[in-house]
């Protein structure tokens, strides 16, 4: 009996031997196995982030080619070349040398160096702009001795949204005591009440292309006086201007135009480009 029990012990010590060779093999497998479901899992969710990246890339890089802003300051005659470029890609338009010689030197407002360009000095350049007569042209209200034709201001200031018209007035906050300038965008304001508001003397307005143009062809708006538009050259918080955002752009020229472009020519309007603008000597260094 006893050789009999030994046998069964001698059989099961080998495979008891046996196991911890292919144990650790066994394991390995299973962590790999383990090891590889974890990166499967974290991959999916940064593909879907790659590719939401690349979209936004390509929204920039889009941008980026059209538009380089700086804030140095950029003469008058390489800011009129610059707004000749966009008139001349956007909507075909091009000025000949015989029709920009008599305009070249008057037609774009230089604004002031010593003074940044943002909302807060907004209303101390235009002033500066409009010389010794500032106070009549932006600041009288109705008189019986000198009548202005109602709805016809002599400064438009022309941004991307109603955000931005809003913000910008904020600016202008000091030559409008007497006489409020009107708003010109659509989000809120009917075109009644707008029209309503073009009754009485406006000297400034601040809007976007498309109620501007509509309020124009309406002849709700009149440009007899108008003597200068600004046109709000700050990017909006994804990076896109009045000349780069797809929509706005397109209604911006087709305003220009349509109500604009003749008198720029003729000499009796100018051309204000506020915020950081392209800086021609910063290009060619991108360009090398």
């Amino acid at each position: 009996m006893a050789t009999t029990e030994l046998k069964p012990s001698a059989v099961k010590n080998p495979k008891r031997n046996r196991r911890p060779s292919h144990g650790p093999k066994k394991d390995l497998k299973k962590k790999k196995t383990k090891i590889t479901k974890k990166t499967k899992k974290s991959k999916a969710p940064t593909f879907d982030k790659t590719i939401e990246k690349s979209r936004s890339n390509d929204q920039k890089t889009d941008n980026d080619d059209d538009e380089q802003l700086y804030s140095e300051p950029v003469s008058a005659s390489e800011q009129l070349n610059y707004f000749l470029n966009h008139l001349d890609s956007a909507i075909g338009i091009k000025v000949s040398s015989l029709e920009l010689e008599p305009i070249k030197d008057t037609c774009i407002v230089e604004l002031s160096q010593g003074l940044d360009q943002d909302v807060s000095n907004l209303g101390e350049h235009i002033k500066l702009s409009c010389g010794s007569s500032w106070r009549e042209t932006l600041c009288e209200g109705e008189s019986l001795e000198r009548k202005v034709e109602p709805g016809n201001p002599s400064v438009l200031v022309i941004s991307s949204s109603a955000l931005r018209s809003l913000e910008l007035l904020r600016g202008l906050h000091s030559l409008t005591k007497q006489c409020p300038a009107v708003k010109l965008f659509s989000k809120h304001l009917k075109v009644e009440e707008q029209v309503s508001l073009l009754k009485k003397r406006v000297n400034i307005g601040s809007g976007t292309p498309n109620r501007i143009k509509k309020l124009v062809d309406i002849e709700a708006l009149g440009l007899s006086r108008l003597d200068m538009i600004v046109i709000d050259m700050h990017p909006d918080v994804k990076g896109f201007s009045l000349f780069t955002l797809p929509q706005v752009r397109d209604e911006f020229w087709d305003l220009y135009k349509n109500c604009f472009h003749q008198r720029v020519l003729e000499g009796r309007l100018r051309i204000c480009m506020y915020g950081p603008k392209p800086s021609p000597n910063l290009k060619k260094k991108n360009k090398k």
